[in-house]
C-alpha cells in the first residue's frame, strides 16, 4: 500500500487521515506527541518532531512506498513539508513565496502592500523592537507572533504601556521569536476557506465566527453564501496575492475584515483550514475538499465541480471546567440527526481537559449543513441539546 506522510497529528489532521484511507492510501503520522489525536488514525507513527527534518528524512529515506507529504490544519509544519518533499522527491505545490506568505504574517502584509491592497499599519521585529516601534502606531493595536497558530500569544493593547508585556508574551510562542504589531482593524470579522485551480478561485466559503462573550476564541463558524460584490472582491484580492507568490492549485485558509472602506485581508495560509473549516467548505458545495487536498499532495488533480450551494457550520465540543474527561454523551444521537454530516471527537475518556480558551482545547467538533440558515440553526440547537460533556473536576 502506498503511504502518505502526515506532518503533525493535531485534531485538525483527523479528517485528512480518514480521507487518505477513503482514497486507498496508508498514512504515516509524524509528531512529537505520542498521544496526538491523529496518531490514533495513522497506520504508522514516527515519534519525532515535525521540525526535525533531518531525523524524519533519515527515518523515511529509501522507502519505495511514499507518494506524498501533507500538513493540513496549521501553517507551522509547512516549512518542513517543503524541505521534506524536496529531500524525498515527493510532490509539492508550494513555492518559496507561498510558503513564506503562509508562515510569516509580516511578509503577508508586505505582499498586500506591494499589490496596493488595503491593510493596517504595522511593525515587526523582536519583542524589544516591536514594543518600541509599535508605540508609534495608532491604538488600539493587536500583537501576534508572526509564525504561530491556534490563537497563541495574541493580545489587544489599548495603550503603549501594555505593549512591552504583550510583545514579550508573543515572542515566547514564536519559533523565530518575532512579533508583529498591527493597528486594530474593525468591522465584520470573517474567516475564509477557498480552493484554487489554475490560479483561479474554484470554491470560496466565508464564515462568521461564533463567539460567547467574554471569551474571544470562536466556538464555531457559520459559512453561508454571500452577496456577489463581497464574494467578487475577496476573490479578486485572493487571486492577486496567490499570483504574486506563485500559488496556483490547492486550499487556502484566510482571515479578513469587511471594514468601512472595504475588504481587508489579515492573513492566509496555503493549506487546508483546521477546526472543521476545510470540511465546512466541502459541505457548502458538495465537494470532498479534504480528499481533494490529499489528492493534490500525491500529485493528482481533484474534481472541484460544485454540486450545490448550502449553508454549513462547525461547532466545537468543549469542556466547561478543568479536570478529567469522563464521557461525551449523546454523540450517536447527534450524529444521526438529519443535517449533521459528522461528529469528530479529538479527546478520549480519562484524558485531562481544560476550559475552551484556545482552539487546541476543544474536545472535537460537529459539522452540519442545511438548505437554509433557519434549517441549519434548528439542527445546531438539537445538537446542543443532545451532547453533554462530563468532567471529573476533582
Amino acid at each position: 500500500m502506498k503511504r502518505l506522510i502526515m506532518l503533525g497529528g493535531s485534531d485538525g489532521t483527523i479528517s485528512s487521515f480518514r480521507a487518505a484511507r477513503r482514497l486507498g492510501l496508508g498514512t504515516i503520522c509524524v509528531d512529537l506527541r505520542a498521544d496526538a489525536p491523529g496518531a490514533r488514525e495513522a497506520d504508522e507513527f514516527l515519534h519525532l518532531s515535525t521540525r526535525d527534518v533531518d531525523a524524519v528524512t533519515a527515518a523515511l529515506r529509501g522507502r519505495d512506498d511514499l507518494v506524498g507529504v501533507h500538513a493540513p490544519g496549521t501553517d507551522i509544519n509547512l516549512p518542513s513539508l517543503v524541505e521534506l518533499a524536496g529531500r524525498l522527491g515527493l510532490p509539492c505545490g508550494l513555492s518559496d513565496a507561498a510558503l513564506r506568505v503562509s508562515a510569516d504574517k509580516a511578509y503577508f502584509r508586505e505582499v498586500c502592500a506591494r499589490l496596493g491592497l488595503a491593510g493596517p499599519a504595522y511593525v515587526s521585529g523582536t519583542a524589544g523592537e516591536a514594543g518600541r516601534d509599535g508605540a508609534r502606531l495608532a491604538f488600539p493595536v493587536i500583537v501576534k507572533p508572526v509564525d504561530s497558530g491556534s490563537s497563541r500569544g495574541i493580545a489587544v493593547c489599548a495603550s503603549p504601556a501594555e505593549l512591552p508585556g504583550a510583545a514579550a508574551a508573543a515572542a515566547e510562542v514564536s519559533p523565530s521569536s518575532t512579533v508583529i504589531v498591527e493597528e486594530l482593524v474593525t468591522g465584520r470579522d470573517l474567516c475564509g476557506e477557498a480552493f484554487l485551480r489554475d490560479g483561479r478561485v474554484a470554491l470560496l466559503g466565508l464564515s462568521d465566527r461564533v463567539v460567547e462573550a467574554p471569551q474571544v476564541v470562536a466556538i464555531g463558524h457559520d459559512m453561508s453564501p454571500r452577496d456577489e460584490a463581497l464574494t467578487a472582491e475577496v476573490t479578486r484580492q485572493l487571486e492577486l496575492v496567490c499570483a504574486e507568490v506563485g500559488y496556483t492549485d490547492g486550499p487556502v485558509n484566510l482571515d479578513l475584515f469587511v471594514a468601512r472602506d472595504g475588504v481587508v485581508l489579515i492573513e492566509m495560509g496555503a493549506r487546508l483550514g483546521g477546526n472543521g473549516m476545510g470540511e465546512a467548505l466541502g459541505l457548502m458545495y458538495g465537494v470532498d475538499t479534504v480528499s481533494a487536498a490529499v489528492q493534490l499532495a500525491v500529485g493528482e488533480r481533484p474534481d472541484l465541480t460544485p454540486r450545490w450551494t448550502r449553508h454549513a457550520a462547525v461547532r466545537m465540543i468543549r469542556a466547561g471546567a478543568a479536570g478529567t474527561l469522563v464521557a461525551l454523551d449523546g454523540l450517536a444521537e447527534a450524529t444521526a440527526l438529519p443535517g449533521v454530516a459528522d461528529v469528530v471527537v479529538t479527546a478520549q475518556p480519562g484524558e485531562p481537559v481544560v476550559p475552551y480558551t484556545e482552539c487546541r482545547a476543544k474536545l472535537g467538533y460537529v459539522l452540519a449543513s442545511g438548505a437554509t440558515a433557519d434549517e441549519l440553526a434548528a439542527t445546531l440547537t438539537a445538537v446542543d441539546d443532545l451532547i453533554r460533556v462530563r468532567v471529573d473536576a476533582g
